[in-house]
C-alpha cells in the first residue's frame, strides 16, 4: 500500500555520515516536533536527481523555512558515503539539507514507493517523491509517475502547496 496524506510515517532508520563516521538515525529524530520536508530520489548522481530535484530544494530552502519548515532531508537508496559525497558536490550539505541513506530500500518499501528499472541498473530504488510531515503525519505528498521526471515533487511545487 502506498503512503497517503493523513497517514503516519512508518518507523525507519537511516544512515548518515557525521563527524565520527556513519551513524544510524531514527526517523523520529529527523522529524523532531516541527514541520519536516523529506524528498526521495531514485539515486544520487543520477541525471534528473542531480540536475533538477536536488537543485530545486537548494533554491527553495529559505522560502520553505519561511513557510514554517524546520528541516529538509533527502533520502536515497544509496550507501551513506555516496550520499555524503553527493551532498558535498551539489551544495546540499552546505545549504543544510540532510543526506540520508536508505541502503536496503527499507523506507521506500515501507512507503510503498519501491521500484526497479533493470535496463538502467536501478534495482529496488525509491520512486521520486516529496512530502511534508508534521508530528509524524503526512500533510502533503507528491509522487512522480516516471523516475526521469521532476515536476510534482520539486521544491517549487511543494512551496506552492504550503
Amino acid at each position: 500500500m502506498t503512503i497517503s496524506v493523513g497517514d503516519e510515517l512508518p518507523e525507519a532508520t537511516f544512515i548518515e555520515i557525521g563527524p565520527e563516521g556513519p551513524k544510524a538515525v531514527p526517523l523520529a529524530e529527523i522529524l523532531g516536533s516541527g514541520k519536516t520536508v523529506i524528498f526521495g530520489v531514485p539515486g544520487a548522481y543520477t541525471p534528473t536527481c542531480s540536475s533538477a530535484h536536488m537543485p530545486s530544494f537548494i533554491r527553495t530552502k529559505k522560502q520553505l523555512e519561511s513557510k514554517g519548515v524546520d528541516s529538509i532531508a533527502c533520502v536515497s537508496v544509496n550507501d551513506p558515503f555516496v550520499m555524503k559525497a553527493w551532498g558535498e558536490s551539489t551544495g546540499a550539505s552546505e545549504a543544510g539539507i540532510r543526506m540520508l541513506a536508505d541502503p536496503a530500500s527499507d523506507f521506500a518499501k515501507a512507503l510503498g514507493l519501491e521500484f526497479s528499472a533493470p535496463p538502467a541498473g536501478l534495482l529496488s530504488r525509491s520512486r521520486r517523491f516529496s512530502l511534508v510531515a508534521e508530528g509524524g503525519k503526512v500533510t502533503h505528498l507528491n509522487i512522480e509517475e516516471s523516475p526521469g521526471v521532476c515536476e510534482l515533487s520539486g521544491g517549487e511545487s511543494l512551496l506552492d502547496q504550503l
